[in-house]
């Protein structure tokens, strides 16, 4: 059985972040996306645009000196443009070491993600590895 094309644009996307290769993620986004990051740490808050959110991607490794990994575990879909991703991260950052699972919520229109909120296990957990 075909995967769905809502699983199969969330896995494009995946592939290229993990790539990092932000171009291709670009094709998978809506210029008006928004990634919604719980927490209250320097990387928390609402990234609105295509721009914003390769940012913040781009902060992810930056801020980790490229150790933050992703590992896409499943990808779940409604077949009414909502797609839901659950994986594993693992990034170290001034001494410390993340190792959580996390899921993103996609909201697809078309062919472009237009909204992703972002879940994690931890919240405090993030916000201290982040700040």
């Amino acid at each position: 059985m075909a995967e769905h094309p809502h699983a199969q644009l969330v896995r494009k996307g995946y592939e290229a972040f993990t790539r990092g290769d932000m171009d291709t993620l670009r094709t998978v986004l809506a210029g008006d996306c928004t990634h919604h990051v719980p927490g209250t740490h320097p990387l928390s808050g609402d990234f609105k645009g295509q721009d914003a959110c390769i940012d913040m991607y781009g902060r992810l490794f930056s801020e980790t000196d490229g150790t933050f990994r992703v590992e896409l575990r499943n990808i779940l879909v409604d077949g009414r443009g909502h797609a839901v991703s659950v994986h594993g991260f693992t990034a170290e950052r001034q001494g410390r070491r993340i190792d959580e699972n996390g899921a993103l919520v996609f909201r697809i229109v078309g062919d472009k993600v237009t909204d992703i909120d972002e879940c994690v296990e931890d919240i405090e957990k993030g916000n201290e590895f982040w700040s």
